[in-house]
């Protein structure tokens, strides 16, 4: 009784966070039902007529995040007044993306446009959340638009691969992914690289195994479930845009972005490797990530 006792112990502390997590996107979503029915509301999802919604939305994951993450949010002035592409890493749970976002509307009033993976579209009980926060499949012509309209629009090129198997070393899995290059020479908007701190020791995958990545090759649906949610320090940088060039190729704008043998070297100038080199100890600790709740100095 006492060794089942404790296994159930272990299993809820590992479980008990993401899945609260969970919890609250799908409440969220039924208080935008709630919202949307009280007030007979059936203007665009993206209309400001949504932004009362939004704020409440945003605050309570503000509040949330500065008191289990003490969240910190650097480097907005670098987020260009128009159009742009927002380039991130991928967390195993990308809640601090969440955190960010509701932080900027909060601050800026600007909401950022999302793509999302195929499978998130499958969920059940979240299309009207999906609608107001600007999340998207993000097709080439999807992202122009946006990009026309003035919106910022912003992509995780390893996407669930790197959620389910990158790990504390923070391996960028970006494989052959060059869209968000081509559309931001397109679109002739500048690419603005984001990390977070830390965010490998808030939330993990099991180690992988062969099987699992057979698994999602071929199904392409994330069966690995994520553990953790210890309340470690979350930092967002926001780095120095990369300015749109009409003399440069698709290539080269990813190579800068993000080196193609994926090795994180601070001398590298590429941009998302840069900021995890500075701001990232490598591999990661939980230990020294729960540490610097307590550590003032740093910035």
């Amino acid at each position: 009784v006492v060794i089942v006792s404790l296994t159930m112990s272990a299993i809820l502390v590992f479980f008990i966070v993401p899945l609260t997590i969970l919890f609250f996107i799908y409440l969220t979503n039924i208080l935008l039902l709630i919202y949307q029915r009280n007030g007979e509301v059936k203007a665009d999802p993206l209309s400001d007529v949504w932004d009362s919604a939004r704020k409440t939305i945003a605050s309570f994951w503000d509040i949330y995040a500065r008191i289990w993450h003490g969240y910190e949010l650097h480097g907005v002035e670098n987020l260009p007044e128009g159009p742009g592409i927002l380039v991130y890493y991928h967390g195993a749970i990308p809640i601090d993306y969440l955190y960010f976002l509701s932080r900027l509307f909060l601050w800026k009033k600007r909401l950022c446009l999302s793509v999302a993976d195929h499978f998130v579209f499958r969920l059940p009980g979240l299309k009207l959340l999906l609608e107001v926060t600007g999340v998207m499949p993000g097709t080439r012509e999807e992202c122009l638009i946006a990009l026309k309209n003035g919106h910022l629009v912003s992509v995780s090129p390893g996407g669930v691969r790197e959620a389910l198997f990158s790990d504390e070393s923070y391996q960028l899995m970006w494989g052959n992914r060059k869209g968000f290059a081509q559309v931001a020479l397109d679109a002739k908007v500048p690419i603005i690289p984001m990390y977070t701190q830390n965010v490998r020791e808030g939330y993990r995958m099991f180690k992988e195994r062969r099987f699992f990545r057979q698994l999602y090759e071929s199904t392409r649906l994330p069966f690995t479930p994520p553990y953790g949610g210890l309340p470690v320090k979350f930092r967002t940088y926001i780095g120095e845009p990369i300015p749109y060039d009409p003399n440069i190729t698709t290539e080269e704008l990813v190579e800068k972005v993000c080196k193609d043998n994926f090795l994180f070297s601070f001398q590298t100038k590429t941009a998302v490797q840069a900021l995890i080199s500075k701001h990232q100890t490598i591999p990661g600790s939980i230990w020294k990530a729960l540490l610097e709740r307590f550590d003032k100095r740093r910035k």
